[in-house]
């Protein structure tokens, strides 16, 4: 896939910016340390007086007081939800409606969702929904969120029989990807956001990759030059798919290489029991192992993606509990599948990907059976 630089900088400082290109739905993700207090990359976004900031209870004692100095301009109403992914829900999203109501919310007023990707999910659901759609802002304080869950306008909530069912593709105003954050991020979160760092590699980047082979562990130590470069690099990855294909129509599915093996773990642990990003390097490996079933990666393909995922601390055989028919059954739910088959991001070499909707049972059911 040809990759284009276009409107993507870095300052002296060693902030660096990338732009999602959508004509004239286009938006900055604005990356580097120390910017929850920078006015000037948030004021400009903001078209109206309203404006609300809508945290969690693990974040917002952490961040809150900072972002609402920064836009004390607006008097900002704030929203503290409870934290974890099994508050994804319509309901939690019906107390942000009642609040935006109470306090008289107009159609020019901004959401600003401030924390992880279950935040950034809700408040952008929240957004595309309050009054038909008002504007918001993502500021992503998770390695998950900030290399792609803030990126690219997914915005949705759970349902007991299936993850991200009801949501809408909503895309934001801006983009804060404060890397400071991190410092404060709990070891097995920063792990799991490695999880979708790693696929960018796998997708579409084996240079990316044979870096992250090289610096894993120079991230998890959280050096400040990895994470940017890691960083950067993935939003710049998403950014260049997601302008290309916004509603994943076409190319976009491929980065949801992991996520059909993963959204079934999620479904059938219960959500929050399993991270995302844990999910989902299960699921990498999982795919990578019907790859190579399918004859397109070699068996030392396969080790490679199971050792990078090892050695980011992450796990890779999918949990005790389920069994081929679970497996099989929620994949087949799953919002990725179309008329009773599943699709599958496949790799036909490290660094490409594919969709793949003509997996045969017999290779899918021997990865299962080997793995569980």
């Amino acid at each position: 896939m040809k990759k284009s630089m276009k409107n993507n900088t870095a300052t002296s400082d060693n902030r660096q910016t990338v732009t999602v290109d959508l004509g004239d739905r286009s938006y900055p993700i604005h990356i580097g340390e120390q910017l929850l207090s920078d006015a000037q990359l948030l004021v400009p976004h903001i078209h109206g007086q309203q404006v609300c900031i809508i945290s969690n209870e693990t974040v917002a004692p952490l961040y809150l007081e900072t972002v609402s100095n920064t836009l004390s301009a607006f008097d900002p109403l704030s929203i503290i939800l409870p934290d974890g992914e099994e508050y994804k829900t319509l309901d939690t999203i019906s107390l942000i409606y009642d609040r935006l109501l109470e306090a008289r919310f107009s159609r020019s007023a901004t959401l600003v969702a401030l924390g992880g990707g279950v935040i950034g999910d809700m408040v952008g659901f929240a957004a595309a929904t309050y009054q038909r759609g008002i504007d918001f802002i993502q500021i992503p304080t998770t390695l998950l969120s900030q290399v792609d869950s803030s990126v690219g306008g997914k915005t949705g909530v759970n349902r007991p029989l299936g993850k991200n069912m009801v949501g809408a593709f909503y895309q934001p105003n801006c983009v804060l990807a404060d890397t400071s954050t991190l410092r404060t991020l709990p070891e097995r979160e920063l792990k799991a956001g490695l999880a979708e760092v790693i696929k960018y590699g796998l997708i579409n980047n084996l240079s990316f990759l044979n870096w992250l082979d090289e610096n894993i562990e120079n991230i998890l130590a959280l050096d400040a030059d990895a994470l940017a470069y890691a960083i950067y690099t993935s939003c710049q990855e998403k950014a260049v798919i997601v302008a290309q294909d916004e509603k994943e129509a076409g190319i976009r599915a491929i980065l949801n290489l992991g996520h059909t093996f993963g959204h079934a773990i999620e479904t059938a642990m219960g959500y929050g029991n399993w991270l995302h990003g844990e999910a989902v390097a299960t699921g990498i490996v999982m795919a990578a192992e019907l790859s190579h079933r399918e004859n397109l990666i070699n068996l030392d393909d396969v080790n490679r993606v199971r050792s990078i995922i090892e050695r980011a601390g992450l796990p890779t055989n999918p949990p005790g509990e389920m069994d081929v028919d679970t497996f099989i059954s929620l994949m087949s739910r799953d919002k990725k599948a179309e008329q009773g088959k599943i699709n599958f991001i496949l790799l036909e070499a490290l660094g490409k990907a594919r969709v793949s909707s003509d997996v045969s049972q017999g290779a899918l059911v021997s990865v299962l059976e080997s793995l569980l």
